[in-house]
């Protein structure tokens, strides 16, 4: 190692001081934030060239310099007391994901293609992003010019984001490896990876890379959303009604999920949502469980819905009971027009116990090796306030059960004949061996065509299996 002479880190110090645009003051508050122990009056005099500082505190204060000659981007950087290594990797797995951070950092959605393109380069890869669009029939590519839109039901791509899984390809100029990106468990879309260096995609370690790849992606992804539109206008196809807007910024993930429960859900029309919402939160003891619906389409449904729905959050986050959610959201709605009805539920994680309460809406539907379970006495009409409350159902579940909450609309659409959608062939559905987000994606495009596209009522389902550790 190799130490610097005082004098001139001192000479070299003082210049890259002059060109932060720090006070005295401003400098000494960062670098006492550091851990220094000297006075205002001692730093003033040693960057004037008057006096000495202990190794540890010149190298303290070059440190404040430099974060804010970064913060300025640009000029050079003040010099330690010896030599150090240069932190940033060159090349490989660890260069990509240093590229990936830095580029993301107070980088707009627009250019998230080209940060990942770069971290690509680091890995000899080539990366292609596609988002789903909110309808979740189609992979839209990030680079409009570079790729064409992909079917989620009848291409390589969109059987990668049903089964949330990979595959290789060979078929094309390069092989391809396929792979879905995840926001933690949630689908966003899936990306096109080929390697440049003529490696084989099917290589063990290469795989590895890319799923780490694709996940710190999904992230990244979901955040520059919050902050931007960008990626959002991507992966709309249509115009969104203002009720729509409004209910999709209320609803959580369409997935979530824990060690012991996996949760999925879906709505339609996706464009055009007006007036049923859905809710879980997931801990490590319980998973609770709603949905709100506000019958059929018509004008202050989706404020009816939105007010259900955050009396029930704020209840729920108070630490209320079952009972005192279902009051809650009873007083929210007291006297309101349209009629919300809904069901909260609760299942408790450690034993399979699921208790709920309904307000004239479908109880839960519970499939057990592939049969439904017989349907519960109905509730009250809609939420009690104040009043004496029903007693809450019960049933424990069995590992393995789905259970499913749905809207008015996904089993009561009817057919041009006339025949509903129907309890029976919504049991069916959760009977699959697919996932809940992939069943509740099936069940609700499946309903939308039973009704030719035409809703009475909006189609909700949030599904959820118990898969006890």
């Amino acid at each position: 190692m190799r130490f610097l002479p005082e004098e001139e880190q001192q000479r070299l110090l003082a210049a890259c001081y002059a060109r932060s645009r720090l006070t005295p003051e401003q400098l000494w508050m960062r670098y006492f934030a550091l851990g220094g122990s000297q006075g205002l009056v001692e730093l003033d005099a040693y960057l004037n060239g008057l006096t000495t500082l202990p190794r540890v505190d010149r190298d303290m204060l070059a440190h404040a310099v430099n974060e804010r000659l970064d913060e300025l981007a640009g000029p050079p950087r003040a010099p330690y007391s010896h030599s150090a290594r240069d932190g940033k990797p060159l090349h490989g797995p660890l260069r990509a994901l240093v590229d990936l951070l830095e580029g993301a950092h107070r980088a707009p959605p627009e250019r998230l293609p080209a940060v990942v393109a770069e971290a690509g380069r680091a890995l000899d890869l080539r990366i292609g992003i596609y988002l789903a669009d909110y309808d979740q029939r189609t992979l839209v590519p990030l680079r409009a010019e570079s790729a064409a839109e992909l079917d989620i039901e009848t291409t390589v791509a969109g059987d990668v984001f049903r089964r949330a899984g990979t595959t290789v390809t060979r078929d094309g100029p390069d092989p391809a490896l396929w792979t879905v990106l995840l926001d933690g468990v949630e689908r966003l879309g899936v990306l096109e990876i080929v390697p440049t260096d003529g490696a084989d995609p099917d290589d063990p370690v290469l795989r590895e890379q890319c799923h780490w790849l694709a996940s710190l992606l999904g992230h990244l992804v979901t955040v520059t959303t919050q902050y931007g539109d960008g990626l959002d206008v991507r992966r709309r196809r249509h115009h969104r009604a203002s009720p729509a807007e409004l209910l999709w910024q209320s609803l959580p993930p369409l997935t979530g999920a824990t060690d012991s429960v996996i949760v999925g859900a879906s709505v339609q029309p996706a464009y055009d949502l007006c007036g049923v919402v859905f809710d879980y939160a997931l801990s490590e003891r319980r998973a609770r469980l709603a949905m709100f619906d506000a019958g059929p389409r018509t004008g202050g449904a989706s404020y009816a819905v939105v007010h259900a729905l955050a009396a029930y959050r704020a209840a729920r986050r108070d630490g209320a009971s079952l009972g005192e959610q279902y009051t809650a959201v009873g007083r929210e709605l007291a006297g309101s027009e349209p009629v919300v009805t809904g069901v909260i539920a609760e299942l408790d994680l450690r034993t399979g116990a699921l208790r709920w309460l309904e307000a004239g809406h479908p109880a839960p539907l519970i499939v057990r090796d592939g049969r439904a379970l017989p349907e519960t006495a109905p509730g009250p009409a809609r939420f009690l306030a104040g009043e004496r409350l029903p007693q809450a159902t019960e049933v424990r579940l069995r590992p393995g059960d789905v259970l499913a909450l749905y809207s008015h609309g996904l089993a009561g659409t009817a057919d041009r004949s006339g025949t509903p959608f129907g309890r029976e062939r919504v049991a069916g559905y959760l009977a699959a061996e697919t996932l809940p987000p992939e069943t509740a994606r099936l069940l609700t495009r499946a309903v939308l065509g039973h009704g030719a596209g035409e809703l009475r009522s909006d189609a909700g389902v949030l599904v959820a299996r118990w898969v006890p550790r």
